[in-house]
């Protein structure tokens, strides 16, 4: 699996939602709240302060201000996109 670090996404204010289909059977979406800010509570201190990642119901990495589901190494090349780009 391999992340193209453009998948589309949305913008809600401080949420972010996105969408990354590798084919028709595998498709990822995300759900992150950035700040402008760094923060204590981000992901290593940066600007994510929650992460959900998700394929189809099932949550590959969620990160609530705290650690609920580390990220597997199946997702980790997403997660690592997707704090390449916002975070």
């Amino acid at each position: 699996m391999e992340y193209t670090k453009n998948p589309a996404f949305q913008k809600l204010g401080n949420w972010i939602k996105g969408r990354e289909e590798f084919d028709e059977n595998l498709d990822i979406t995300f759900c992150a709240k950035v700040f402008e800010e760094s923060s204590e509570f981000g992901i290593d201190g940066g600007k994510i302060s929650k992460l959900e990642i998700r394929l189809g119901s099932e949550i590959l990495c969620n990160y609530d201000r705290g650690w609920d589901v580390y990220p597997t190494e199946e997702v980790l090349p997403i997660y690592e996109g997707i704090l390449a780009q916002f975070n």
